[in-house]
């Protein structure tokens, strides 16, 4: 949804008044944009059915191995260069804004969709942009012909348009929409080694790991991809992504000049470049990829190599740039990276950052706009006034290209929560952070507009100083040119920075006067006027709410219009439960003397590693007794003292020892473990202590309940699962199931994310439908560390601003939707300290409070703002009138308005109260959005003659609820689709090369297993079904 108000000329006096106007298309206009945009004719009596077969499928490579690689098709064929300004793609100097999205952390489409539309113009329709398809599908026909009550239509299936658009919920390319309407013009992300190679020799390019379908949704964004490969990520994801099996190679050692790590690394990293090369995704080939990355954050650990770090440093770049790829490679945090690399920046500041060779363009590989949570701490936070002054500054001393860190969720790495949120203009449930992502956008969009005098300047730009710590940095530079602009037609753009943190400064630039608040940039894209301030934020502001979610039986009648979040949200009390053996439980136990590294022995196939030894006591042999030892925990090496409970004769001493995640960060990775070191003992006996260290130990992988696949769905027969009792509540090694016959489970309504609480449970890790959510810890945060305001003003680091102080580190955990069916999802639950499963909740995540705030001071919008074209790069102004846009969340309309006033309104979101000027009208007026989704609002003042005022004191201001939509599905939507339609889905599948394909639906025609209503740009409203896609 989108709102727009705006106010008169300047030159007017108002006295706390104004008019608003809602405009959207009649029926009318709506249909014959609807003909215009969809290539195909409309009847204007009768509904038009569109039927559009999608596999979204994981297929195996062999399926498409005789096929010849299909080319993106966003894209010509061009290249990329650099010189020491910018990357140059396909002639011309660009200045770039990146998203990072790690694809494993996100979902995949997935299912086949089935798309039914009619001409019924309902004025509560829902507006989902629909994503591209990148699978080579070959077999839908060209034209489809259906038979109705009342009349035969045609309805012409334009094959490009398919591949353009598809209804998607989860996830990638959600986020890449997203991203790209945020201002990006790339997506970044790592290759994850040890996903794509969990055993040596085997490789894994499917489901969250499919790297080939992701690039191949990028491109059909039209954005370009960087791919850092590494293969060393960091990322706080398990072992740095490294598999667990490369620490077994005899030798080796990583990171270094090492022959067993280099021979695996170059395997690894051409694998991925061939494929990329196969699949025809470099920019030479018509692809998005233009530029890649080898090794990561080297520097900060290269020291510890001593000379065969620098000579590694050497190997990797030769070995990158020998592989032909045929786009630049990058080093980041590597200040000796070699002449042919770029060193890139990492960190929350770039603006100090210079390339270790003047040919070499700066570039900011990690603009870490948060950070990570580890359990029982605090959650970071950055303001996004200083994420966008780093930015802006950025950019002001010659930078040209800059990502996000924007990971999403599931770190894996250690001690790290599961959520990987980061603080980042999306968030990990794929909703936008507001204000961060529309401020943001605005000053993505005041730097797209300087674009033709940045890249215009071949030095460094004209330097001024307009006071002791405020600068200006002016780009108008004639020396470089792009073809056909002559000298006078050379854009002028300007920064002018106060990086005072406490004071608001005015400054003379030009002759003219400007009022600089503390710690910000004002960007001027023609050298005159201010189009964007980093510290003026004009963006809604979002208030995230996660309520109780509907679970209704799938044969329940859904007869509500708006879903009303407003129920009980416990999952079920129907559980059953399974405790986990202590101790040895199979036969593939085995018996040695000493304690073993636990890493050695699990090869990381479970967190989990049993300790078992016999400990026999004589009488009167012990007045107390503890067990010590020394272990791996937050990774430090800590010593343990535990008391046991010990009796006459012989005793069995188990200790479970439990990873959370794998050492990612450091030198000397090889050697790390888990689990213990040294010495274990008894201590306490009145004849001494006990070393136990070289005793005879039984060691026992993993649990039980793990390698019996207890979580998997089609493995339930085979476990015996108990039903709970109020003594199994809160005990230790327990299994606990939600079985498919509790009903409470059914999937929620509507396209919201959905989210668990755990917040009742101690540790563990959780599935649903077979999925594993993550691991849940249930640790709360300090209660001191957090301020009460968080001031924006001066350098962040990952302490200032925190929040969360004396809550539960993480309570909620995402599920994705794409993992959930309509009903009998079964959920499973391992605890290893304790909980009370009655106490789960499933909840939906989404935007509950809009409040946004315009006032006659503002900026103009940057969509005012004309440039005549990237050669002539001259910028304009069309208009000065400030505007406030307000949007939902993707099928969310207003459901209330809570407050709004013209005048001087007081207090902030949420705490909004009227001051001594305030429009009694204002409620009503804005009342007028109720309801409307997709309607520009435009909120005029209406003139008065009254006394002169300063209009600059004045400003409205809006707060706003939302609600989801609810589409009103009728049995006519429907009629005849399991026939006539099944019939000819089933015959054009038929067609796909080895593949064969059934269908599940309800033959009723009444609904189909999940749907939504969504619009077809712009305003054909269809029922969108998803079917099942199993028999793929």
């Amino acid at each position: 949804m989108s709102l727009l108000i705006q106010r008169p000329n300047r030159q007017a006096h108002t006295l706390c008044d104004y008019h608003c106007v809602c405009s959207s298309a009649t029926e009318e206009e709506t249909t014959m944009a609807s003909k215009r945009v969809l290539g195909f004719p409309i009847g204007i009596e009768s509904a038009a059915l569109i039927a559009v077969l999608i596999a979204l499928i994981n297929l195996s490579q062999s399926i498409f191995a005789e096929r010849e690689p299909e080319r993106p098709s966003s894209f010509e064929p061009f290249n990329v260069s650099y010189d020491h300004r910018a990357l140059i793609i396909d002639g011309r100097r660009r200045m770039l804004v990146s998203a990072g999205i790690h694809y494993p952390r996100a979902t995949p489409e997935v299912g086949i969709v089935v798309v039914v539309c009619h001409k019924r113009l309902d004025p509560c329709g829902v507006w989902i942009q629909l994503q591209a398809l990148q699978q080579n599908i070959d077999c839908v026909v060209s034209e489809f012909s259906y038979k109705t009550a009342s009349k035969r239509d045609s309805v012409r299936l334009v094959w490009k348009w398919i591949l353009e658009w598809i209804v998607q919920e989860p996830m990638w390319p959600d986020l890449i929409a997203k991203s790209k309407e945020g201002g990006a013009d790339v997506i970044q992300s790592y290759a994850f080694w040890n996903g794509h190679e969990p055993v040596r020799g085997q490789y894994n390019f499917e489901g969250n790991y499919d790297i080939v379908k992701f690039v191949k949704l990028v491109g059909a964004k039209g954005l370009y991809f960087h791919f850092r490969i590494g293969p060393y990520v960091c990322a706080e994801w398990n072992f740095g992504g490294f598999p667990v099996w490369l620490r077994d190679i005899p030798g080796i050692e990583f990171r270094t000049d090492n022959v067993p790590f280099k021979k695996e690394m170059q395997r690894f990293v051409k694998k991925m470049v061939d494929l990329m090369k196969q699949e025809m995704l470099f920019s030479w080939q018509g692809g998005p990829i233009i530029l890649l990355q080898i090794e990561n954050e080297y520097g900060n650990i290269e020291g510890s190599f001593g000379q065969r770090g620098k000579d590694y440093v050497k190997w990797a770049a030769r070995m990158a740039v020998g592989l032909g790829a045929g786009v630049p490679w990058v080093m980041c945090r590597q200040t000796d990276a070699p002449e042919n690399i770029i060193d890139a920046c990492n960190g929350f500041y770039c603006d100090g950052f210079r390339p270790n060779s003047y040919k070499k363009p700066a570039l900011w590989t990690e603009d870490w706009n948060g950070w990570y949570a580890s359990w029982g701490g605090t959650v970071p936070h950055r303001p996004v006034q200083d994420n966008a002054f780093a930015v802006a500054r950025f950019f002001q001393h010659g930078g040209s290209f800059q990502n996000y860190y924007m990971p999403i969720r599931t770190s894996g790495g250690p001690f790290y929560t599961t959520s990987y949120d980061y603080d980042a203009p999306i968030d990990e449930f794929g909703l936008l952070r507001q204000p961060k992502w529309g401020h943001l956008k605005d000053l993505h969009a005041a730097i797209k507009l300087c674009e033709p005098a940045l890249v215009s300047v071949n030095n460094s730009p004209q330097y001024k100083r307009l006071g002791p710590k405020q600068e200006a940095h002016v780009y108008n530079g004639p020396e470089y040119l792009n073809s056909n602009q002559s000298r006078n037609e050379i854009a002028c753009s300007a920064f002018l920075a106060n990086i005072d943190e406490r004071n608001t400064v005015s400054v003379t630039f030009r002759g003219r006067a400007y009022t600089l608040p503390p710690w910000s940039v004002s960007i001027l894209p023609d050298c005159e006027n201010v189009a964007f301030n980093t510290a003026k934020v004009s963006a809604q502001i979002s208030v995230k709410s996660i309520e109780p979610g509907l679970s209704q039986p799938s044969d329940s009648v859904r007869s509500e219009e708006l879903l009303l979040q407003n129920r009980d949200s416990s999952i079920s009390v129907d559980w059953k439960t399974m405790k986990e053996p202590v101790g040895a439980w199979s036969e593939s136990n085995f018996t040695v003397h000493g304690v073993l590294e636990h890493l050695n022995v699990t090869k990381d196939t479970s967190d989990y590693l049993w300790y078992i030894t016999r400990v026999p006591l004589f009488q009167n042999c012990f007045k107390f007794v503890a067990s010590l030892a020394q272990l791996l925990t937050f990774g430090r090496w800590v010593k343990v003292a535990q008391p046991v409970d010990l009796q006459l004769g012989d005793n069995e001493l188990a200790i479970l020892s439990g990873t959370v995640g794998l050492q990612n960060y450091g030198a000397f990775l090889e050697k790390d473990g888990a689990g213990f070191r040294g010495r274990i003992k008894l201590a306490g006996l009145k004849s001494g202590d006990i070393d136990l260290s070289a005793s005879l130990w039984t060691y026992q992988v993993g649990l039980k309940g793990e390698f019996m696949n207890v979580y998997a769905p089609d493995q339930q027969e085979s476990v015996n699962w108990v039903d709970l009792s109020s003594n199994s509540i809160s005990s230790t090694l327990t299994w606990y199931q939600l079985p498919h016959s509790a009903s409470y489970f059914d999937a929620t309504d509507g396209i919201d994310p959905v989210a668990l609480d755990f917040g009742s449970m101690g540790k563990g890790q959780a599935w649903v439908n077979g999925h594993n959510i993550g691991r849940f810890w249930s640790l709360v945060a300090p209660k001191d560390g957090c301020q009460e305001t968080c001031d924006y003003r001066g350098a962040y680091n990952e302490n200032k601003c925190a929040k969360n102080c004396g809550k539960l580190t993480q309570k909620w955990y995402h599920v994705p939707r794409s993992w959930l069916k309509s009903s009998d999802n079964l959920l499973v639950i391992f605890e290893e300290t304790g909980g009370n499963p009655l106490g789960i909740s499933m909840n939906l995540h989404y935007t509950r409070t809009i409040c946004g705030s315009v006032s006659e001071s503002d900026y103009p919008p940057l969509h005012r703002w004309i440039r005549q074209s990237f050669i002539h790069g001259r910028v304009s102004i069309s208009g000065t009138t400030p505007e406030m846009q307000l949007r939902c969340d993707d099928g969310h309309v207003i459901s209330d308005i809570v407050f709004a006033s013209y005048g001087t309104p007081l207090g902030s979101c949420q705490h909004f109260s009227t001051g001594h000027c305030h429009t009694d009208s204002s409620v009503s007026v804005v009342s007028n959005i109720k309801r409307l989704v997709n309607c520009l609002w435009a909120c005029h003042m209406r003139m008065r003659a009254a006394e002169p005022m300063d209009l600059h004191q004045y400003r409205l201001v809006w707060e706003g609820t939302t609600v989801l939509l609810r589409s009103r599905m009728r049995r006519l939507d429907l009629i005849r689709v399991d026939t006539l339609l099944k019939r000819w889905l089933l015959k054009q599948v038929a067609h796909c090369p080895q593949t064969q394909a059934s269908f599940s639906y309800d033959g009723t025609g009444n609904r189909c297993s999940t749907y939504k209503l969504v619009v077809l740009p712009p305003l054909l409203y269809c029922c969108v079904c998803q079917i099942d896609s199993s028999s793929w």
